[in-house]
């Protein structure tokens, strides 16, 4: 019983929209129509905000690392901890709260990433960094770390981690569809633009 309340408890974290909540609070603007409409950083970002940018973006990842640290730290292991980081992420991208209208998951993925292994955050994260340093699209640079992730986790890590982010990665592939479509038409805005 308790292993489905890791489980609850990862999705319902996952859930919280602070990108939206956030936005509301220190400005007034329902982040969800402007820019891209999505309660991500990215999108809090174009508020020109950049602090309720870096707070989402660390909430949005703590909502992630947070019940998989304290699953794994609750004596849950193996395929089980794993189903609990994976619930986070879906709370993130179907939160209940609004109905099931969320993010991309790519902030709740790298906690959750962190939380799993810290050579696995740390690559990613890093990763994330340098190739939005040259790129400057954030989506561009998300679809890349979570590309290779599971390379590096199946070279460096364990097969079922490597799994695991094949999964992680086929959902964040879907949910910057419509990214990928305008980063093949060239019109994909660049971090800060509108």
């Amino acid at each position: 019983m308790m292993n489905y309340f890791f489980i609850l408890l990862a999705y319902l974290s996952g859930s919280v929209p602070y990108g939206l909540i956030f936005t509301k609070l220190f400005s007034g603007i329902d982040v969800r129509k402007i820019g891209s409409g999505n309660i991500g950083t990215t999108n809090v970002l174009r508020t020109g905000q950049k602090g309720v940018a870096a707070a989402t973006l660390i909430c949005d990842a703590l909502k992630g690392f947070l019940p998989v640290f304290f699953a794994s730290h609750g004596g849950i292991e193996g395929a089980l901890l794993l189903t609990v980081a994976f619930a986070a992420i879906l709370g993130h991208v179907f939160p209940i709260w609004l109905r099931y209208q969320g993010g991309k998951g790519v902030a709740t993925s790298l906690g959750v990433f962190w939380a799993l292994s810290l050579s696995l955050g740390g690559f990613s994260t890093f990763m994330w960094i340098i190739i939005t340093r040259f790129v400057k699209i954030s989506s561009l640079s998300s679809l890349c770390i979570f590309a290779l992730s599971p390379l590096f986790s199946s070279f460096f890590l364990s097969w079922p981690l490597a799994i695991f982010c094949f999964f992680t990665a086929l959902l964040i592939f879907w949910t910057h569809r419509s990214n990928i479509q305008r980063l093949i038409a060239g019109t994909e805005s660049e971090i800060g633009e509108t």
